[in-house]
């Protein structure tokens, strides 16, 4: 063992400065960036819902973005995946590219009329931006990492006014079941500062009311339990879904461009045949109405199927907002059920749906305590952590890796993805083993 003639605490004084600075500079960039696209988003929403017969150029909207993603790029088509990709295996700095092209795919998305989110545009535009500057300061493959994660706390902070929040999902969407802490303090400079930077520029976030809870108590966390095991299969459902969708289109569709037409069509004819836009754009309005008064017990499932067409088959945006007007409608549904008050079950499924989907229940109960208040931090953490483990293997990230499998034993290091060839392999060959079983019995007959 090495002997030092100094104290260590010495040698985090410049390992302070220099990420105070860099994660700043990052948060600067990030806040900005995500400032510039929450005031071109509330445009593009406000736009919209003036002029409802846009939706009929929704198709050719799709059309256009998966034209631009497949003539200029294909380099950063894989998004926040490429950006999980680049921490665990650094291999280039991801283009600047990535930032506009995702910044203009999600704005048209949305004046169209697309269902998603703005989570994923925030995230990859902090991503990409903060890895400008790796070669600004020289840095190395392990810092590129820490870089690179600080532009994702960045953006999810800043985007969704939940600093706290955005520091721990930075550490905790790469790997399920184990988190980074050598990245703890730039990624929580990042979002601290990136969430300030947002405030500066004049950004308003939503504010959710939480009118009722419910005391600690028996029952009252045995209903939280059920609750949690309907919200992770939810969220296990929307990703599988998602990108099944997604497979599906790709394999039958080989012009890239012709899946978000093909999408636009099925959407924008689904709002005219419903005729509301209740289920398109971020839904905003109706996650607030869920935490003032019962909704339709279908809003939920409604919400699913428009977002899981405009993603699978190839808009630009988010899953992390319509995630969260899966989780609050639902959740407000259920409360009666299991008798609660349905603002706080709104409140625990707006951020539990979430966290099942994305493999992150403690950057989602840190969210639910930010945006709702410390009462409602007993039954996040609750329904967040069961949702997480009833979600399964799955996730809407699909290159993230298994650190620690949530229950039965899995080979870590494995993207899901991966994983999930490999169980359609697994069940593939299980199958025909029952089949030739079969038939020998007929024959042995």
């Amino acid at each position: 063992m090495k002997h030092y003639r100094y104290p260590e605490q010495i040698d985090l004084l410049p390992y302070l400065g220099k990420w105070s600075l860099i994660a700043s500079l990052v948060a600067i960039l990030a806040g900005s960036a995500s400032a510039f696209f929450l005031f071109a988003l509330d445009f593009a929403t406000t736009w919209r819902q003036a002029h409802s017969w846009v939706i009929w150029l929704l198709p050719l909207a799709g059309f256009a973005v998966g034209w631009l993603y497949l003539h200029t790029g294909k380099p950063v088509e894989a998004g926040n995946n490429l950006l999980i990709d680049e921490i665990h295996d650094p291999k280039k700095v991801v283009p600047l590219r990535m930032a506009p092209l995702v910044l203009a795919g999600t704005i048209v998305s949305h004046l169209f009329g697309a269902s998603v989110g703005r989570e994923g545009t925030a995230v990859q535009m902090g991503g990409a931006l903060a890895d400008q500057l790796t070669h600004l300061f020289r840095l190395v493959h392990a810092d590129r990492r820490i870089l690179l994660m600080a532009g994702i706390s960045a953006g999810f902070a800043s985007v969704f006014g939940t600093p706290m929040a955005g520091a721990i999902f930075g550490l905790e969407v790469l790997t399920i079941g184990r988190m980074r802490y050598d990245a703890i303090f730039p990624c929580f400079v990042a979002a601290i500062v990136a969430d300030q930077i947002g405030l500066a520029w004049g950004v308003h976030h939503t504010h959710y009311v939480l009118t009722a809870t419910t005391p600690v108590a028996f029952w009252s966390m045995l209903a939280v339990i059920v609750a949690g095991i309907i919200f992770g299969l939810v969220g296990m459902v929307f990703a599988n879904s998602t990108h099944a969708l997604s497979t599906f289109m790709k394999r039958h569709v080989a012009y890239a461009p012709l899946r978000p037409f093909i999408g636009g069509i099925i959407v924008a004819v689904a709002v005219w045949a419903l005729g509301t836009q209740r289920y398109i754009g971020l839904g905003i309005p109706v996650i607030v109405e869920s935490f003032q008064q019962p909704v339709a017990p279908w809003d939920f499932i409604a919400k699913m199927v428009f977002t899981i067409t405009s993603l699978g088959t190839g808009f630009k945006g988010g899953e992390v907002t319509p995630l969260f007007y899966i989780g609050a409608t639902l959740g407000n549904v259920l409360a009666p059920l299991l008798h609660l008050p349905f603002a706080l079950l709104t409140g625990i499924g707006f951020v539990a749906v979430f966290a099942g989907a994305a493999n992150t229940p403690l950057a989602s109960t840190i969210m639910a305590i930010e945006l709702f208040g410390p009462d409602i931090g007993p039954f996040a953490a609750l329904a967040c952590i069961v949702s997480y483990l009833f979600s399964g293997h799955t996730g809407i990230y699909h290159a993230q890796r298994l650190g620690q499998s949530k229950h039965r034993p899995l080979p870590e290091g494995m993207k899901l993805a991966e994983l999930r060839v490999r169980q359609a392999e697994l069940k593939k060959l299980h199958k025909q083993s029952l089949n030739a079983n079969a038939d020998n019995k007929d024959e042995t007959q």
